[in-house]
């Protein structure tokens, strides 16, 4: 049996003479077995082999165990306490599951189980690329050095594979469970898979210049929403994100530059960690209402062919009396009744989701009165690239009223305040 791990052989003699244990642990293979050319009935040995050591030095097991130090096993550390030589062996940074197989096999040893029932390795020096320490970032940058035979090395943190004309992302790539930083930018990729979404530790994903034409909705639900704070999607041919887009609430910088975006996501206010926003040269005519919600350090909208304006032409899709439908909608938003679906027909749990929201602060959802009225982005954002090359920092955001009454005071204040 054998296990790979960070390892620190600390001598309890030490600090009788004064002196301390350097406090660093080294990568290392333990091996558990018996030394070759060993008759049958001899001892089983703890063999730890490092890069600076690959034949290894062995420690006697049988009876020769002291204490097993266990507290933070799950986290994959432990320390075995050997009884002669009188030293700590002290494990750390080792895959949970197998420290815990590799000390009950330890034990066993130890009390003097019967050695055919051991999983018994070779005591063998160690390769080098067992005991060197693990590669945590990867960049290539043309087809010709992509790997096509050999795995990626599971313990990659930081991958980048940029112009290698990838139509699809890598299966393996998607095995590589302590990514943290994932490049697949200037490739031809035109779908995501959702088990991206099992990339736990991503934090980084950027796949500019791509083929894409959508964001998985999957994606937006997935363990992403926990983890994701850089998402680079510019120089695509996405139209529009969906409306689960929002969930991603970790989010701190988002590229969307040079798509075919004809529309942000409707709630995109609920990104409450945006901080850098780029958006330029899409198809956007307005923003949508929840816009003000954000506070952002920096935004480019460059380039968007954005609408003039007129807030004395709404588009009044009033539907007088309520619908049944609408009034109860109305009073599960406003009153802020659970829902879910468990209670509710999926189709309209996604219809509240997406309901708008009045200047009043009243809901309403398929029965208002829309405009577009002018902001300037100096209110959401400090530092702002010009809207065009006219030097403006204004555009025009959505409004919607739940009634005539809203709408006609909203009207009031606009003809009083530019009369």
């Amino acid at each position: 049996m054998r296990l790979q791990c960070e390892v620190e052989v600390i001598s309890r003699l030490l600090p009788t003479c004064g002196l301390r244990g350097r406090g660093r642990a080294t990568r290392a293979l333990l091996s558990l077995g018996r030394p070759p050319g060993r008759v049958r009935g001899g001892g089983v040995y703890l063999m730890v082999c490092t890069a600076r050591d690959r034949s290894g030095a062995r420690y006697k097991v049988q009876e020769n165990i002291e204490r097993f130090f266990t507290r933070f096993v799950e986290e994959g550390k432990a320390t075995v306490r050997l009884r002669e030589p009188a030293v700590d062996v002290c494990l750390s940074k080792a895959n949970a599951s197998n420290l815990k197989t590799f000390l009950s096999a330890v034990r066993l040893a130890h009390q003097g189980t019967d050695i055919g029932a051991l999983p018994l390795s070779a005591l063998v020096p160690a390769k080098t690329s067992e005991v060197e320490k693990p590669k945590t970032k990867m960049i290539i940058t043309s087809r010709r050095d992509y790997p096509l035979t050999k795995n990626f090395p599971y313990s990659l943190e930081h991958l980048q594979a940029s112009y290698c004309k990838l139509a699809r992302i890598d299966t393996r790539v998607l095995c590589l469970k302590k990514l943290r930083k994932l490049d697949l930018s200037h490739n031809h990729i035109k779908q995501l898979p959702a088990t991206i979404g099992d990339l736990t530790c991503l934090q980084e994903l950027i796949l500019h210049d791509n083929h894409l034409e959508s964001f998985s909705g999957a994606l937006c639900s997935s363990t992403l929403q926990e983890s994701l704070q850089f998402l680079d999607l510019s120089q695509n041919k996405i139209k529009a994100l969906p409306i689960q887009f929002c969930q991603l609430r970790q989010l701190i910088n988002l590229k969307l530059d040079d798509n075919e975006l004809i529309r942000l996501p409707f709630k995109i206010g609920q990104l409450d960690h945006l901080r850098f926003l780029s958006a330029a040269r899409n198809k956007l005519p307005f923003l949508p209402s929840d816009f003000r919600k954000l506070c952002l350090e920096s935004l480019d909208l460059f380039g968007n062919p954005f609408e003039q304006p007129n807030p004395l032409v709404p588009s009044i899709q009033l539907k007088i009396p309520l619908t049944l439908l609408e009034c109860a909608a109305r009073a599960t938003i406003n009153y802020r009744i659970p829902y879910g679906c468990h209670l509710l027909p999926s189709h309209l749990c996604e219809d509240l989701e997406v309901a708008k929201t009045c200047q009043c602060g009243s809901a309403c959802l398929s029965s208002f009165i829309q405009i577009t009225v002018t902001m300037n982005l100096h209110h959401v954002a400090h530092t702002v690239v010009l809207v065009d090359n006219m030097g403006g920092t204004e555009a025009p955001v959505i409004c919607y009223f739940c009634s005539l009454d809203c709408y006609s005071q909203f009207l009031d204040r606009y003809l009083q305040s530019h009369g």
